[in-house]
């Protein structure tokens, strides 16, 4: 008799988060809906990264197009090239200008229609405390009104559970649950500026090397400027 395994529907990016929890369902036996989202970012290094992640996984993987809604939302560093992506540690004021108003509320109300039309018991999501601060559509708060919101909307349909298992944990947490799992972080991309290398100074890239650095990992990640190097 052949076993079904079960589906799980991921909002993937193709950065350290996401790619340790798509391993983190990988290892629990789960087979992946990845579901990446151009929303009009400034660079789509992210998504080609997601692109190659998907195939190391021998994961299904399909590109979300949301151009047109991010263009209608300026005022990001990440969706409006007018905006400077900010330098620095995630936890200062300036890192606000990086958010994209409601995108991981968009973003998961999607995945979980997709999860329902494919039968997908769960939709997960990647984000971890350190977002906490500077996103709202990351906190746990918002994982309990998105589940109650979606089980409302999908009243008599298959209704997937949405989970977060990294919400309470650091960055740091994820980088060692992915040493862990294998997870091929050299594939990965964080970094907001989308250059041939990470820069080094982007919000993404200070909370990466922090990550691996606390974790006691070697960092597999070439940057543009060391963290000792000024700013060009």
């Amino acid at each position: 008799m052949t076993l079904t395994r079960p589906l799980v529907a991921l909002a993937f990016s193709g950065g350290m988060d996401s790619t340790t929890l798509a391993a983190h369902y990988h290892d629990l036996g789960y087979d992946l809906l990845l579901l990446s989202f151009n929303y009009g970012q400034r660079h789509l290094r992210e998504i080609a990264a997601a692109q190659t992640i998907a195939g190391y996984y021998r994961a299904e993987h399909h590109i979300v197009d949301l151009e047109a809604v991010g263009a209608l939302m300026p005022g990001s560093s990440l969706t409006d090239l007018s905006v400077d992506v900010p330098e620095g540690h995630y936890a200062a004021e300036s890192m606000r200008a990086t958010v994209v108003p409601n995108r991981n509320a968009i973003m998961a109300n999607i995945a979980a229609g997709i999860a329902s039309a494919r039968g997908a018991v769960v939709v997960a999501l990647g984000i971890h405390a350190g977002d906490h601060a500077i996103y709202p559509d990351c906190r746990p708060a918002f994982l309990t009104a998105l589940q109650a919101s979606i089980t409302a909307a999908l009243d008599g349909f298959p209704t997937p559970t949405v989970e977060a298992p990294f919400v309470h944990q650091t960055k740091t947490d994820i980088a060692r649950r992915g040493a862990a799992l294998g997870v091929p972080f050299a594939l990965t991309w964080s970094c907001y500026q989308g250059g041939p290398l990470h820069c080094g100074r982007c919000g993404t890239c200070v909370e990466r090397r922090e990550a691996f650095n606390d974790a006691g990992l070697t960092d597999p990640t070439e940057y543009a400027l060391t963290a000792e190097e000024p700013t060009r």
